[in-house]
């Protein structure tokens, strides 16, 4: 890889980290994705008494559907079992294809088992985590919100994404597709908006002039 292209992904990888202190929660929500260190992560932190329960939130969104034939959810859950998570502590909701679906119906799916939630861990890939923290903002306001996230490297984040099936310019074209999200997505409404440095969104047209556009709106 370039080091122009490493240099300027590694800026966005920091700023789209949030790098939050856990306690506990009333629920662990994992976010689907093309990640398995997602659910993993999640099962981590369940089986460090984090939380009472794992709710895995994903049906077949814009980086699966062409790839899995079973759901993000139901993949994760798998993940968790085979971790040691009890299958009476997880949930599934598998018809979500966003991250603003993914909190709404993860959020009926608890108000429909009448679990009192206050707090909630989210859990996502690591350049998510500003992101699910801005949408949580806005589509589930009245919790408290900690996200974190398999706790890798970008290096070591690059190897796992090709290890489970993807290429280099796939996933980098995912992180600058998200980063961009970061603002468009307050602009709509869908998360509450976040001070881009300038260092960043430098950074992200470089990328961008470097061709890694597949993957924005």
């Amino acid at each position: 890889m370039e080091q122009a292209v490493l240099h300027n992904l590694k800026i966005l990888w920091d700023y789209m980290r949030m790098n939050m202190d856990l306690s506990p929660a009333d629920c662990i929500i994992g976010f689907g994705s093309y990640d398995d260190a997602v659910a993993a992560r999640s099962a981590e932190l369940y089986l460090a008494d984090y939380a009472p329960r794992v709710l895995f939130s994903g049906g077949l969104g814009r980086n699966t559907r062409e790839r899995w034939s079973v759901s993000e959810a139901k993949r994760f859950a798998s993940v968790a079992a085979a971790a040691g998570v009890p299958s009476k502590d997880i949930l599934i909701e598998d018809k979500s294809t966003n991250t603003g679906e993914n909190i709404l119906f993860a959020r009926k799916l608890l108000e429909e088992r009448q679990v009192n939630v206050t707090r909630i861990i989210g859990v996502h890939k690591p350049y998510m985590e500003r992101r699910i923290f801005a949408a949580l903002r806005v589509y589930w306001p009245e919790v408290e919100v900690l996200v974190t996230s398999p706790q890798q490297t970008l290096e070591a984040h690059l190897r796992s994404a090709v290890a489970q099936g993807l290429d280099d310019k796939t996933v980098i074209d995912v992180i600058v597709g998200d980063f961009q999200r970061i603002d468009v997505y307050a602009r709509r409404g869908y998360q509450i908006p976040q001070q881009i440095p300038a260092e960043a969104g430098e950074a992200f047209q470089q990328l961008v002039q470097l061709g890694y556009t597949d993957q924005l709106i």
